[in-house]
């Protein structure tokens, strides 16, 4: 995928404001106006601007969305091998599938370690016990592979 289109082009003119105010900066300096000192700080943070927007526009990943996934919160990721995600109660069994897919393929392999290879997302909901305490209950598991990126629902 490309850079986002509007913060490379906020990074664009960030950059060509910053370029500006360097100029005027060193004319400042030459004059020996008062604000000189002040135009440094201004046009040091409009180009650290500049190239912020420039990283992030060339770095988003946008979200995937699949058709009849639910939206849920990610409960526990530990980093490397395990992330779980909660479903609601209301959660219909139609959408339960979608809903694990779209878990799985939003987690970012890039810094993660498994010894299998493998993360395991898991999609759980937790039903009342007698004793008032919540039970976990898996609605569902996917493996993602971390050499390939491929998925495999369970």
């Amino acid at each position: 995928m490309g850079p986002d289109p509007i913060f490379f082009q906020a990074g664009q003119w960030l950059g060509a404001a910053g370029g500006v105010l360097v100029v005027v900066t060193v004319v400042a300096f030459m004059a020996r106006w008062g604000v000189r000192f002040r135009l440094v700080g201004v046009s040091s943070f409009t180009l650290l601007l500049a190239i912020s927007c420039l990283a992030f526009a060339v770095s988003y990943v946008p979200r995937i969305s699949i058709p009849g996934a639910r939206s849920v919160p990610v409960v526990y990721d530990n980093g490397t091998d395990l992330v779980i995600a909660a479903a609601p109660a209301d959660l219909p069994a139609e959408a339960i599938r979608p809903t694990l897919e779209e878990v799985a393929r939003n987690v970012r392999g890039n810094s993660r370690t498994s010894e299998d290879g493998f993360v395991h997302v898991r999609l759980r909901r937790v039903e009342p016990a007698p004793e008032g305490a919540g039970q976990p209950v898996v609605l569902g598991e996917a493996l993602v592979e971390l050499a390939t990126g491929s998925l495999t629902l369970r």
